[in-house]
């Protein structure tokens, strides 16, 4: 998937919670998020919390997908509430392979 194609694809899942997304359509997300969030912030902190929040469910929904392409339930990203350990436990889910067959779909 294309850092194009995975933009489009998470706006147009913007609350989409179910089925898998690959390992590309989620790190291109991740990508287009930190530049676009470095951009907002260059310009103030109106349009970096408007950005945020407009992003956030989108980048809920393609993290939940992601971890159903792992095999993981998506309410496993509330881990990431755990100060350190928890994000990083988040991102190393994000990073394995796809588990091939899934029970998400």
């Amino acid at each position: 998937m294309t850092f194009g194609e995975s933009i489009q694809t998470c706006f147009s899942k913007y609350a989409d919670f179910s089925g898998r997304a690959s390992k590309s359509e989620f790190w291109w997300w991740f990508l287009f998020i930190v530049l676009l969030s470095a951009a907002a912030q260059m310009i103030g902190k109106t349009p970096a919390g408007l950005v945020s929040l407009a992003t956030l469910l989108p980048t809920l929904a393609v993290t939940a997908r992601r971890l159903h392409d792992t095999d993981r339930s998506g309410w496993w990203q509330l881990i990431g509430l755990i100060p350190v350990v928890g994000w990083l436990i988040v991102l190393y889910w994000c990073v394995l392979d796809s588990s091939g067959s899934s029970r998400y779909g």
